[in-house]
């Protein structure tokens, strides 16, 4: 088991959960300090690489076929980069999120694919899993680039799916909606932490990394015979990405009710 943006937020939570139902797990990130932390307090092994440089994966490829067949791959890096309009936009933002988001995913699932196989080949199936979010299948203003490199994620895992059948090879979207992480939004306001709590701020029960961890570990382990393509995930509050309700979930009277003196 391989999982990509290990270093924190979903891709922490869900070595953890692998290791706890006794997967073997590898974990990739470019910060070694809180990699060595995530190996110590689960027994994973890790890897210290940056999927967007071609050199670190093929490093990873290589390292990983020493091991043996790869038998699942989570795409989890990714990131956000601002949130302004298409026209004020920085163009350097938009190519971080296409190269993290899309390229880096290619890139990966391009050089593990012969040792997923390997894997199938051994176990029966194997699965390469990516996380993209909501903003993949529903625009919003202010998620131009971000909304472009998701809805290029979710196409990639598309056309991948139709390229792989025949094979046993399963491959899984799974596509959260608000998640609250330490450093998704804080990355994604340049470090601005007011702006980054704003988000959240009396939203009731956004996500954790551990329900998307606890989402993706459960469709890894499912029959062989079953794929779940497209998994989307929001908390209660969110009903799409650009409508998200501050304060109380409270049912509604019904109507003959609110209209009686």
């Amino acid at each position: 088991m391989v999982v990509t943006g290990a270093s924190s937020g979903i891709g922490a939570a869900a070595v953890r959960l692998f290791r706890a139902h006794g997967w073997d797990v590898v974990g990739i990130a470019r910060r070694v300090d809180r990699l060595e932390q995530l190996a110590a307090e689960t027994g994973a092994e890790v890897f210290v690489a940056d999927v967007t440089q071609a050199a670190d994966v093929d490093a990873l490829r290589a390292h990983l076929a020493a091991g043996g067949p790869v038998h699942a791959l989570v795409n989890n890096a990714g990131g956000a980069f601002g949130m302004a309009s298409v026209e004020d936009s920085d163009a350097d933002d938009w190519l971080r999120m296409l190269d993290v988001n899309v390229v880096a995913v290619k890139r990966v699932t391009s050089a593990l694919l012969p040792l997923l196989r390997e894997g199938a080949a051994d176990s029966g199936v194997a699965d390469i899993v990516t996380i993209t979010s909501i903003a993949g299948h529903v625009p919003y203003e202010g998620g131009g680039g971000y909304n472009a490199s998701k809805f290029a994620a979710h196409a990639l895992m598309g056309v991948l799916r139709l390229e792989l059948a025949g094979e046993p090879i399963r491959v899984i979207e799974i596509a959260p909606g608000m998640v609250k992480t330490d450093e998704f939004s804080l990355v994604r306001f340049a470090g601005d932490q007011a702006r980054a709590d704003a988000v959240y701020d009396n939203v009731p029960n956004p996500l954790s990394a551990e329900d998307i961890a606890a989402a993706i570990v459960h469709a890894v382990e499912l029959p062989s015979h079953i794929n779940l393509d497209l998994v989307t995930i929001k908390p209660v509050a969110q009903a799409a990405p650009h409508k998200v309700v501050r304060g109380a979930l409270t049912p509604r009277r019904p109507q003959s009710q609110q209209t009686q003196g």
